[in-house]
């Protein structure tokens, strides 16, 4: 959930007020729930920086800022972790609590990187979030009970970060390959209202980019859900890869809202040997703020929103020398091992 998306400057330590104008501007406010993190990185500067994996179920960011909240499922590596750590998340007591229903909430993690074969282990990192039920916004500032849950998934979402090496044709460097994938089943909007609608979600989103080193041989693949939209029974619309976008008009209180769905809405670009991508199931516009001065909307809601970047050096990542101990030290890692720099994150969240 955004508020006033695109509306605050962006920030930046370095004093160019033009390269500052050019940054991406940011919400006033986020939170989100269900997050799945998957990340690994060759070149951090501290060692348990190179593998890490996160189940959280909420996370927040003020004006562009994401303080860590002391909850969910964490590993880092080095050391290395040959079984991952799993159990149930409970989020602490809140004012939040009056906007969000959180119910079966677990998560698993795992984050390896081994002092002598560095990154040619499997996986390198894999983050896994699962959510029984939610329910978002089912009262209003103050109290007061809203006509319906904005969003309500009554249903399990499942939400699947993985950072990995895997063989790449034509070379003998391994790839770096990072996916995020989520199930769901369907979602419900403005439930136990006069206007609910029903979106179900045939398929599961999947989206995958592979780095080889090579732009030319590096890949992006996506698997398009279909989704069926009705509302009172009626089905409104089918959404998929040849019929991507469909806009409901909410009449009556929610007036002046939009509804505007979109089948994957995939982007995604190449800067150098790096590859990145975003995906997300739907966005969700509310009290739009055109009325009212604001050229965004007041508040946006994006639902399966999953996002990897992933890089690897020229010829992949070679492990046949992988078998050299790293350097004792109680600093930043020094291992080499022929491993040239390599970077890889995966995020998926409901």
């Amino acid at each position: 959930m955004r508020l006033l998306p695109g509306t605050v400057p962006g920030d930046s330590i370095i004093d160019d007020p033009e390269f500052t104008e050019r940054l991406p501007k940011q919400s006033v406010a986020e939170a989100g729930m269900g997050r799945a993190i998957a990340q690994a990185n060759s070149t951090a500067f501290f060692a348990p920086e190179r593998a890490v994996a996160e189940a959280s179920p909420v996370g927040v960011a003020v004006f562009g800022k994401a303080p860590q909240m002391p909850m969910g499922l964490a590993q880092t590596a080095l050391p290395d972790h040959a079984e991952p750590t799993s159990g149930s998340l409970h989020p602490p007591a809140s004012p939040a609590d009056q906007l969000v229903e959180l119910s079966g909430l677990d998560g698993s993690v795992q984050a390896r990187w081994d002092e002598q074969a560095g990154p040619c282990v499997s996986p390198i990192a894999d983050a896994r979030y699962s959510m029984g039920s939610a329910s978002v916004v089912n009262a209003l500032p103050g109290g007061t009970p809203a006509a319906g849950a904005l969003l309500d998934v009554p249903d399990v979402v499942d939400a699947h970060s993985n950072v990995q090496l895997v063989s790449a044709a034509g070379q003998v460097g391994k790839a770096v390959q990072a996916s995020s994938t989520m199930q769901v089943s369907s979602v419900r909007l403005f439930a136990g209202s006069a206007q609910e609608v029903r979106v179900d979600v045939i398929g599961a989103p999947r989206l995958v980019a592979t780095a080889t080193g090579d732009p030319a041989t590096s890949t992006v693949d996506y698997q398009v859900p279909v989704f069926r939209v009705s509302q009172g029974g009626k089905e409104l619309g089918v959404l998929d890869a040849a019929h991507p976008d469909l806009d409901l008009p909410l009449p009556g209180a929610l007036d002046g809202g939009v509804l505007r769905m979109s089948a994957g809405e995939l982007q995604q670009n190449v800067v150098g040997t790096e590859i990145r991508a975003g995906a997300r199931l739907f966005d969700l516009q509310v009290l739009r703020g055109h009325p009212v001065g604001v050229p965004t909307s007041l508040v946006r809601i994006t639902f399966g929103e999953q996002i990897v970047r992933v890089g690897a050096p020229g010829g992949g990542v070679d492990c046949r020398d992988s078998g050299v101990a790293a350097p004792a030290a109680t600093g930043p890692a020094v291992y080499q091992a022929r491993i040239e720099p390599l970077a890889s994150t995966s995020k998926a969240s409901p």
